[in-house]
């Protein structure tokens, strides 16, 4: 039977499309809050992570009230390293709201997050958002829309989808292009309308498959999921499903709904409803609660498998232990898997030393994300060249390859085309839009690393760059490595700015006057391609005697400014990143000389 009183829907789109500020409309036009209430922009990108850096990293749920039915809206992120985020919950909605950019239209992130919602069987719903841009062209998006559908091979029901024109920041939506007034009305009209409620089995026993994970300081592990089918009571007993197949007893302490930006509390679910389950502490993601009677545990999450590889270790260098308090193997590894709990796209094994593990994801932001999350939680680490994850396939190696997408204005496209086709790039096609031109390459996924940064240098900051992962080929030639060799100090202390303003003469600098500074870490990039070796801490010496003129205005000019992103794409094999709460630095992973020109004799 289907529930009418319930519509579960999740909002996907690719990066920057609008999906966490059409939810801020939804909230302001929904009636159930203060305007006091509801101050910021981008309500659901809670955590600091996402309010710094813009974009939604963790999937949410809110519930809203409209003409008597209880709509579930699941926001997604929309960045394609974080795919496994909308994986995991695409299974929870009967439908999606599939957002795309009146102007940019269908992008990489689009087919990715499209093509796993038709795998599920959502039913879509289109809406082209930002309609009131200057260089929006609806009808044209709609029709790129349409190819998409057909060339992910939607059969003709779902390819005749509904769709409406929306700005979700002016707040509106409407089946004209051209209005630019009203309310979001038209969307829930058009959800109700077309996305089925929940097929449900109200009767059969307890399914429950667990799709996200909460914590709470008072009632520890907090699963969230649907159910589909039989009913979950406050107190009842349950058996939960684990990945090896054993079923472990466990007791429901307490049950909440979703309602509005929060959850209350309930004393029973049913079938179809999103669920939030208090009482069983060694559950997992994937993880299915069944009834005891009949346990039939749901098929896990499946989730695609990461393409990028970095080796974790502990920090080693003699700065150690100043600015952390989580320092050893023993935190690092007990961080590292608890991570795995929640984050189903990343993997993690042994390294090749006791204290080092080989973390896999889907891309350099991806695990990026996960550092800074460490450092802020108070974790020293070292972090290795991320390495793409190759394969053998009958006897042939195999390495990923990904679909590249640039926008960027057209009399900078020399410099793209040039950077793109040294590593590996083919061109597939090349479309004109006003001022801009939009290319689209296959490229070697080892080619994307440090890509973005070049990229961003050679168009002063104007090219748009998204990319997603597309296949496993034949292993193609080598590509380039980094050009420039690395200025690295052969002392410890502080640096010091008469030193640093004759070096900055050959290189660009990585440190500031007064920065501490140790044997082996690398202070400065090499204008030439071998390593050089300095002394950053070189002082003037003083005599007693002064000539005219002779004392130089020393005039430094500012260090370059390596965020995490920038300095793992940098370094190379022999090279580490060195994470701290309060410092990122770059060093190499062998830091007297001597040892270093022994390892390159060998």
């Amino acid at each position: 039977m289907r529930r009418d009183d319930l519509r579960n829907i999740v909002i996907i789109a690719h990066v920057d499309h609008g999906k966490t500020t059409l939810v801020d409309c939804l909230l302001h036009q929904s009636g159930q809050f203060r305007a006091s209430q509801l101050t910021s922009e981008r309500i659901l990108d809670s955590n600091d992570l996402e309010k710094e850096r813009g974009i939604t990293i963790l999937a949410k749920n809110i519930a809203l009230p409209y003409n008597g039915v209880k709509i579930n809206i699941v926001d997604t992120p929309g960045h394609a390293d974080f795919g496994g985020e909308v994986e995991r919950v695409l299974s929870m909605a009967d439908g999606a709201v599939v957002l795309v950019d009146a102007a940019e239209g269908p992008m990489p992130q689009t087919r990715f997050v499209l093509s796993k919602a038709l795998e599920v069987g959502l039913k879509p719903i289109v809406l082209v958002n930002k309609i009131d841009k200057q260089d929006a062209r609806p009808h044209e998006v709609i029709d790129e829309v349409l190819d998409l559908f057909l060339s992910l091979g939607a059969h003709d029901d779902i390819a005749d989808f509904p769709y409406l024109f929306a700005s979700a920041k002016a707040g509106f939506a409407s089946d004209d292009p051209d209005v630019r007034e009203g309310d979001m009305r038209p969307l829930l009209d058009l959800v109700l309308k077309h996305i089925p409620g929940p097929d449900v089995n109200p009767d059969d026993p307890l399914q429950m498959r667990v799709t996200t994970l909460d914590w709470s300081e008072y009632t520890g592990r907090i699963a969230i999921g649907r159910i589909k089918s039989g009913k979950i009571k406050k107190g009842q007993s349950v058996l939960v499903s684990k990945a090896d197949g054993e079923m472990q007893r466990g007791r429901i302490v307490a049950l909440h709904a979703f309602e509005n930006l929060g959850r209350v509390e309930v004393e029973e679910g049913t079938a179809g409803d999103i669920i939030a389950v208090t009482g069983l502490e060694d559950i997992d993601i994937g993880d299915t609660i069944c009834s005891p009677d009949k346990p039939n545990p749901l098929p896990r999450v499946a989730v695609d498998a990461p393409t990028l590889e970095m080796m974790f270790t502990i920090n080693t260098s003699p700065l150690l232990g100043k600015d952390g308090k989580y320092v050893t193997s023993r935190n690092l590894r007990d961080r590292l898997f608890k991570e795995l709990e929640r984050n189903v796209a990343l993997r993690v094994r042994p390294g090749e030393t006791a204290d080092s593990f080989l973390v896999s994801g889907r891309g350099v932001l991806h695990l990026a994300v996960l550092i800074e999350t460490m450092r802020r939680e108070g974790y020293e680490l070292a972090v290795g060249k991320p390495q793409v994850i190759m394969r053998t396939n009958n006897g042939v190696k195999e390495e990923p390859y990904e679909q590249l997408v640039i926008e960027v204005p057209s009399e900078k496209m020399g410099p793209v085309m040039e950077l793109v086709g040294e590593r590996r790039g083919e061109l597939v096609e090349m479309q004109p839009r006003g001022d801009y031109t939009q290319v689209i390459f296959t490229i070697p996924s080892r080619g994307l690393i440090g890509l973005r940064t070049k990229l961003l240098n050679s168009t002063q900051g104007e090219a748009i760059v998204n990319h997603r992962f597309e296949e496993y080929r034949p292993v193609s030639g080598d590509v380039p490595r980094r050009a420039n060799g690395a200025m690295i100090s052969m002392v410890s202390g502080k640096a010091v700015g008469f030193a640093l303003f004759a070096l900055q003469e050959r290189s660009d600098m990585f440190v500031r006057h007064g920065d501490e500074v140790y044997e082996g870490m690398i202070v400065g990039e090499n204008s030439r391609s071998d390593d050089l070796t300095v002394n950053p801490t070189k002082e003037k010496k003083l005599t007693n005697m002064r000539a005219s003129g002779s004392d130089e205005n020393i005039v430094l000019r500012p260090p370059r400014d390596m965020s995490l992103e920038v300095a793992l794409e940098y370094i190379e094999d022999d090279e580490l990143v060195e994470v701290t709460p309060n410092n990122i630095r770059l060093r190499k992973i062998l830091l007297k000389e001597t040892d270093r020109r022994r390892q390159s004799r060998k």
